[in-house]
């Protein structure tokens, strides 16, 4: 079992920034794949970023590509998400997850953990 909680969230103006920090607890950190998804108010849960064991990896989605950054401290057992000229459609609620199989997932389902989700609210 695996413990995730997330931090970090809030609400800034378009243009600013925010970073989410996500602590895990429980099992091996490194032995899981991370990833952030957020789900906006009637839209389904989307992928943000994932990262590797490692941290070596990573992946991002089209619409954050350039102005969001993961990355992981395995000594600290957390993933952060480093987030820049946000913009009002990245409001949603985000969510740290954790996937025992390895491989840069994109898919919620191949995630075995879950957070309670930080809100992030971008205003215009």
């Amino acid at each position: 079992q695996v413990q995730l909680v997330e931090s970090g969230g809030g609400l800034v103006q378009a243009g600013g920034s925010l970073r989410l920090s996500c602590a895990a607890s429980g099992r091996t950190f490194s032995n899981y794949v991370m990833g952030w998804f957020r789900q906006a108010p009637g839209k389904e849960r989307e992928f943000v970023a994932t990262i590797s064991r490692s941290g070596q990896n990573t992946y991002y989605a089209d619409s954050v590509k350039g102005r969001f950054t993961i990355s992981r401290d395995n000594a600290k057992n957390t993933v952060n998400l480093q987030m820049n000229s946000l913009k009002p459609e990245d409001t949603a609620v985000y969510y740290c997850a954790a996937a025992s199989r390895n491989g840069l997932w994109q898919r919620h389902s191949n995630y075995d953990y879950w957070g309670q989700g930080t809100q992030v609210t971008v205003s215009s």
